[in-house]
Formats: structure tokens, C-alpha cells, sequence
């Protein structure tokens, strides 16, 4: 079989499936099968597929109509410039969370007095709270090349995951990761920024979330419990602990449960929530007081 044929079966399989945006789908998977990009799709339409090709095409066509996320048959994920290596094991990236990147950023540099101020003691040290593929840690890492990173998670498997990310991206020597539950372990009063995706997700909500982040991603990346801000409330009081005087919390929330973040960060200062590009609730920041 020839790639256009190829392309345009897989185009109506994944159709047929009622799989999100098939064309893109099954380009993605085409290129990650022949080692190729977009451009060499559209170059070579005659190109002869061997039986080989067209036999792993036809698995990861099989696994996506399926709802397995292409992300996971690909093994890779962008996120803030970077190429990521995803399993199961971890939460896929959103570009959603590059607006908690942005917000540390943002808040970095106003406590630096606007990115002027050169005394070593404001370099900011930071832990990334559920870090799954690394993906915060790793953004900060890059963006931040004087601070000190620590990343944590209560999943090894994940750890894993994250470490070769940052071996892969020649971070591992900046990022200190550790296997524990939130904070649990460190000393008060260490870190300028306490940054966390959080399960967010109530299991209440479980059928207004997508069929395949339900079905294939970590559950417990996903949900923290029938409401959705169990683990926030467990991580609030212990990033105020972990947190210096003037130190910031960061965290990644939805709209389903904005307000109710609100009254949890009761007693910090400056508590502000930022919207993402579709105007949905994303990021929560507040102060320690």
C-alpha cells in the first residue's frame, strides 16, 4: 500500500471510531511509524509502505480507535519547547500548565525587583509537588538556569519517568528528585515557590471527563477524591509550612473548583487566579503571609 492510501484509510478507520481529530491523529502515528516528519508525509504520497510498516500502522490505529491516547503509542509529548517521554505511568502534559510556568516567571521576576537585582540570595529555590514527567521541573529548570530545582511524587514509576526526562534534556544535574507524598520530608521554611499540578478532578465528575484520560491515564494523577480538593487541601497547609516568609504557592486548578480553592487559601496574601486561554480558571497563586 502506498502512504496516501495508507493515510487516507487511516483517516476514515479513526473516523468511523468517532476519534478527535483523525486527520492529525493519523498523520501523528503515520510519522512516529516511518521516523518521519509532516513534510515527508506530503512529499512522498507513492512512497510504498513495507508489510512490516503497515502492519505496526495498523496496531497503533487499532490502539487509538481504541481511545489509547496517541501520546502514550508515540512515547512522546512537546511541552514548553521541550520533547517529553510519556507513559502510563504519567499524566500526558497539557499546554494548559505552561500558564503555571508563566505565572512563576512572572512572579519570579517581580520579586527580583523587576529581573535586575544579581544577589545570589534571591536565586529562587523551588519544588515541583507531583511531578510526573517532570514536565514543570523541567520547564523551571530550563527557564531558570541559577535556581534550585527539587521535584516530588509518591509514584517510583513515575520518578523514572521523570528522571530520564531530564536525562534526556541534560537536566539531571539540576533537579533533585525525591519519592515521597507532597512535601513530606522537608525542612519549614526552605522554598521561595511551591509549584503543584495536583489531582484535581472530583469523582463525582468522572463522566464529564474524557473517555480516554479516565480509562488509560494514572488515576490518581487525575482524581483526588469525591470532591476534587482533597489533595489541595492536604497541600496547602504544607506548602505554608515549606514556604519562606514572602514565598509563593502555584498551582494548577479548574473551574469546577476555583471557588472552592478560594476559601482554603484563607490567611495568605495576595491570592489571585489566572484564567487560561479559553477563559477557564487554570492557575491559583497566593503569598505566605
Amino acid at each position: 500500500m502506498v502512504l496516501k492510501d495508507a493515510l487516507k484509510s487511516a483517516i476514515a478507520s479513526l473516523t468511523a471510531a468517532q476519534v478527535g481529530s483523525p486527520r492529525m491523529n493519523a498523520e501523528l502515528l503515520l510519522m512516529f511509524i516511518l521516523g518521519c516528519d509532516r513534510a515527508y508525509l506530503f512529499a512522498h504520497p507513492e512512497r510504498e509502505l513495507t508489510t512490516e510498516e503497515q502492519t505496526r500502522y495498523q496496531v497503533a490505529l487499532d490502539q487509538r480507535a481504541d481511545g489509547f491516547p496517541a501520546q502514550y503509542i508515540t512515547g512522546h509529548q512537546e511541552f514548553w519547547g521541550m520533547d517529553l517521554v510519556v507513559t502510563p505511568a504519567v499524566l500526558i502534559p497539557r499546554p494548559e500548565t505552561e500558564h503555571v510556568i508563566e505565572t512563576v516567571l512572572r512572579l519570579n521576576k517581580e520579586r527580583n525587583n523587576g529581573g535586575r537585582a544579581s544577589s545570589p540570595g534571591l536565586f529562587p529555590r523551588i519544588v515541583d509537588i507531583g511531578t510526573g514527567s517532570g514536565c514543570i521541573a523541567l520547564a523551571l529548570a530550563k527557564e531558570l538556569p541559577e535556581s534550585e530545582l527539587h521535584a516530588t511524587d509518591i509514584s517510583s514509576a513515575a520518578l523514572e519517568i521523570a528522571r530520564a526526562n531530564a536525562a534526556r534534556l541534560q537536566l539531571e544535574n539540576r533537579i533533585q528528585f525525591h519519592q515521597t507524598d507532597l512535601l513530606q520530608g522537608f525542612d519549614p521554611a526552605t522554598f521561595d515557590f511551591v509549584v503543584s499540578n495536583p489531582p484535581y478532578v472530583g469523582e463525582s465528575e468522572q463522566d464529564e471527563v474524557q473517555l480516554e484520560v479516565r480509562k488509560f491515564e494514572p488515576r490518581n494523577a487525575v482524581f483526588a477524591g469525591p470532591t476534587g480538593t482533597e489533595v489541595i487541601e492536604r497541600l496547602i497547609p504544607q506548602a505554608h509550612a515549606a514556604l519562606k516568609p514572602d514565598g509563593w504557592l502555584v498551582i494548577e486548578i479548574s473551574g469546577t473548583i476555583a471557588e472552592r480553592v478560594k476559601p482554603l487559601l484563607r490567611g495568605w496574601q495576595q491570592v489571585h487566579i489566572t484564567n487560561d486561554l479559553q477563559g477557564i480558571p487554570r492557575v491559583a497563586a497566593a503569598k505566605k503571609s
